[in-house]
């Protein structure tokens, strides 16, 4: 078991040491967060990255204390231990230290609590400039409702691309991932803030995209709401992350942020024709900068 473990790691490292900048996308095996591209999830990074810091130096402390009291307390080097049971100055420096850590923890995280629970992160932003996307999670994939409570609104059903299905095929020519790809992708203007409003038809599921740092559960006859602006163009991949059932690992999420141009385009096309319009659309373009480039087979 020993070996096979640090065979792992040495696969691991040598995979790291290859992909150069490109070792955090989402590869078999790999250990860290996908690229952040949003400003929100750059800061969700740091921070955990300082918790993590921090994580490291208590336990390091706590082993070699361990370790320290285990060799110079034994019986064989201790026989006759003390009578003591009580050291003021230890107890204090044990109760205020970690109350100061978590004081320093609470600092940082309250913030991004509130960063990405609140609409734009308390900013004024013009209502004519958002962009509302509602998300209904169903027994197994999701739809998206645009221009919703006008006369120009659509919905845009999205499910997984299978190898081998006639009706939704995958095809990894065009740059399919298998396990995440869709036929009708969810569609978002880049630079502008986008609001999400999540529930579902059915079942509990959960709307998570990890580029973004999001997720939130979609639940039957509740509303929730997220908010993300991505200013890079790219196609980002998400999925269900709550149990909802046999085919929950068959519920992935793509969505493409597209140039305000290309965006108004793809909005034409796919309000004329929900079903393949817009999928027609977005194959007639180059495929954007895809962040993610990995099969999740």
């Amino acid at each position: 078991m020993l070996r096979g473990a640090w065979k792992l790691w040495a696969l691991g490292a040598a995979s790291l040491a290859a992909a150069g900048s490109a070792w955090a996308a989402p590869t078999p095996g790999g250990i860290d967060f996908q690229p952040a591209v949003t400003e929100t999830a750059e800061r969700v990074h740091a921070f955990h990255n300082e918790v993590l810091i921090i994580i490291a130096v208590i336990t390091a402390f706590v082993t070699a204390l361990l370790i320290w009291v285990m060799i110079r307390y034994n019986r064989k080097a201790n026989p006759t231990p003390k009578k003591f049971s009580h050291n003021t100055v230890i107890e204090i420096i044990w109760t205020v230290v970690p109350v100061l850590i978590l004081v320093w923890i609470a600092k940082g995280s309250f913030p991004l609590l509130y960063e990405q629970d609140v609409m734009f992160n308390g900013e004024q932003v013009a209502e004519e400039q958002v962009v509302d996307i509602k998300v209904y999670g169903n027994m197994w994939y999701w739809d998206y409702t645009y221009n919703q409570n006008t006369e120009k609104e659509f919905v845009v059903e999205s499910r997984m691309l299978r190898p081998g299905d006639e009706t939704r095929p995958l095809v990894p020519a065009r740059g399919d991932i298998n396990k995440l790809s869709v036929d009708n992708p969810m569609v978002a203007p880049a630079g502008r803030h986008v609001r999400l409003k999540i529930t579902a038809r059915d079942v509990i599921h959960a709307w998570a995209m990890p580029q973004f740092t999001l997720k939130v559960d979609a639940v039957p006859g509740r509303l929730n709401q997220l908010w993300f602006k991505v200013d890079q163009p790219g196609i980002y991949y998400g999925q269900c992350s709550e149990l909802c059932g046999k085919d929950h690992s068959n519920m992935p999420i793509e969505l493409w942020i597209l140039p305000q141009q290309q965006y108004d385009a793809w909005l034409a096309a796919a309000q004329a024709d929900p079903t393949k319009g817009g999928r027609a659309y977005l194959d007639s373009l180059p495929r954007p900068g895809a962040t993610q480039v990995a099969s999740a087979q």
